[in-house]
């Protein structure tokens, strides 16, 4: 599991090699590798995030298509709430994705300012 993950994880390596050139001491990779295993939990996390809504969203544009084709006009009233509920919801995958965005820039970015593949916490 631990190979699978360090190759896995590899990529956030690129373009962070400490400024002698070396790659640093095992010390030093194995914070490298817990920080690469944070990375890639946040990520996947926030994915599992933006698809549980997708799919939410994918049963009320089903709700929606129902009542559509039945042509009760309760029905279609009730689409007016339902397809605010789905804009809602795309604002929330927006926010979701907003902010995977910007944690992983700052961990970018925080990677090359430190040097090494350790990544100190900023926020609280």
């Amino acid at each position: 599991m631990a190979d699978t993950c360090r190759n896995k994880n590899k990529r956030f390596d690129i373009g962070f090699e400490k400024p002698n050139g070396t790659s640093g001491g095992d010390e030093d990779e194995t914070d490298g590798e817990e920080s690469d295993v944070e990375v890639w939990d946040t990520l996947s996390n926030s994915f599992k995030k933006a698809q549980a809504v997708l799919n939410q969203n994918r049963e009320l544009i089903q709700r929606v298509n129902e009542n559509h084709q039945s042509k009760i006009p309760d029905n279609l009233v009730k689409n007016v709430g339902l397809i605010r509920e789905i804009n809602g919801n795309i604002s929330k995958v927006i926010e979701i994705y907003l902010n995977l965005s910007v944690n992983f820039l700052d961990t970018v970015d925080q990677r090359k300012r430190t040097g090494n593949g350790k990544v100190e916490s900023r926020r609280s």
